[in-house]
């Protein structure tokens, strides 16, 4: 998916960062001079934003060159080499905050994910993120969540339809929020998965009655509400936990049968590993 990243975002953040010019690259570097620089890993976790950071590189000046060392989702360690950039200094100064900026949020989400992830390992349950992200930047966390291991949910608004607690609320009941969906979808002759939030058992035996869900959202329930509303469902649909879950009770409500947990900390509570690019010298 980092791979896809819009040419768009590049231009946009290069615009913000650079604006008129870098003006201390230009007073300080000669525009011939050629170098290399080594992104550095400094901090324990899982390294995510590689090809982005490629796509930067290469949107920026095509010329430079990058040899790369460590792949997306490998588990790193203070002292590792991800990659070296060789080119034009300039090219590499102007680049290097925005490459940084990208890989050391995506690694953090990275490496965040894979300790839930780690954390739920035996059981039949797998970790999803939201809609919880930075602007503009969802198609990059969405892929670190990935790199670390875990699923994404839906892309946006447009991708699935998920009727939450306002939904319902507005539309007056789970009934008639089921029923006005299922008539929009084919209305509009769109084919999108159906998922509905459930705030209580009799709800989720509201759902099961109307039989046009294809996910039920189990949101804010206690891990024994979740294996029993599990219980209830059999396997009818597909069930998903949300709310109120951690990294000291993940396992509790992995290990209740549900099919999906999804966690907003993934990708809104995270704090970014710490990487940086240095210079080389020419013997280096």
């Amino acid at each position: 998916m980092s791979t896809d990243i819009p040419d768009k975002f590049i231009t946009d953040a290069l615009q913000e960062d650079i604006g008129s010019g870098d003006h201390t690259t230009f007073a300080c570097i000669p525009p011939d001079a050629v170098g290399k620089a080594v992104l550095l890993v400094k901090q324990e976790g899982v390294i995510a934003g590689i090809e982005a950071a490629l796509k930067v590189f290469r949107a920026f000046d095509p010329s430079l060159c990058v040899e790369v060392f460590i792949s997306d989702g490998t588990r790193i360690k203070p002292g590792d080499r991800a990659f070296i950039v060789t080119g034009k200094q300039q090219s590499i100064l102007q680049t290097e905050r925005l490459v940084l900026n990208i890989m050391q949020r995506m690694s953090g989400i990275a490496t965040r994910t894979a300790m839930y992830a780690d954390l739920i390992k035996g059981t039949n349950a797998r970790i999803l993120d939201t809609r919880k992200t930075t602007p503009n930047m969802r198609i990059l966390e969405k892929e670190a969540v990935r790199i670390g291991g875990g699923y994404n949910h839906r892309m946006g608004l447009y991708d699935m339809i998920l009727i939450k607690d306002n939904h319902i609320d507005y539309a007056g009941g789970i009934t008639q929020a089921l029923n006005r969906t299922v008539v929009y979808l084919k209305k509009n002759n769109l084919n999108l998965k159906i998922e509905i939030e459930a705030r209580s058992l009799d709800d989720v035996r509201e759902i099961l009655d109307h039989g046009g869900a294809n996910r039920i959202l189990l949101d804010n329930f206690t891990p024994e509400k979740i294996r029993e509303a599990v219980n209830l469902i059999d396997r009818q649909v597909e069930t998903e936990a949300s709310g109120g879950i951690d990294m000291k009770n993940i396992r509790d409500y992995a290990l209740t049968g549900v099919d999906f947990i999804s966690v907003g900390a993934l990708t809104h509570q995270i704090f970014s590993l710490d990487l940086s690019l240095k210079a080389l010298s020419a013997a280096e």
